[in-house]
C-alpha cells in the first residue's frame, strides 16, 4: 500500500515527493524538538538535585538551550512548509 502512494507520488513530477519529504521533515523536527527537551529538562532537574545552590545558573542554562532547540525546530518546520507549499511549475 505505502509503495502504491509513493508511485502515485512520484507519478506527478515529483510535487507528491517533495510534500511528502516536507512532511517527513517537520515530523522529525517535532520528535527531535520533543527528545531535546526532554533531555535537557531531566538533566537540569538531577543537576539542580545533586547541587541546589547552582539552580539559578542551571535554570538559566536550561531556559536558553531550551530557546535554541525550538528555533531550530520553528526553523525546520517553516522550511518544510516552504517545501510542500512550492508550486509545481516552479
Amino acid at each position: 500500500m505505502l509503495f502504491n502512494i509513493l508511485l502515485q507520488a512520484a507519478e506527478t513530477g515529483g510535487y507528491g515527493l517533495a510534500v511528502l519529504g516536507a512532511g517527513i521533515g517537520a515530523g522529525l523536527a517535532a520528535i527531535g524538538a520533543g527528545l531535546g527537551i526532554g533531555k535537557i529538562g531531566g538533566s537540569a532537574m538531577e543537576g539542580i538535585a545533586r547541587q541546589p545552590e547552582a539552580a539559578g545558573a542551571i535554570q538559566t542554562a536550561m531556559l536558553i538551550i531550551a530557546a535554541l532547540i525550538e528555533a531550530v525546530a520553528l526553523f525546520a518546520a517553516v522550511i518544510c512548509l516552504l517545501i510542500s507549499f512550492k508550486l509545481p511549475g516552479l
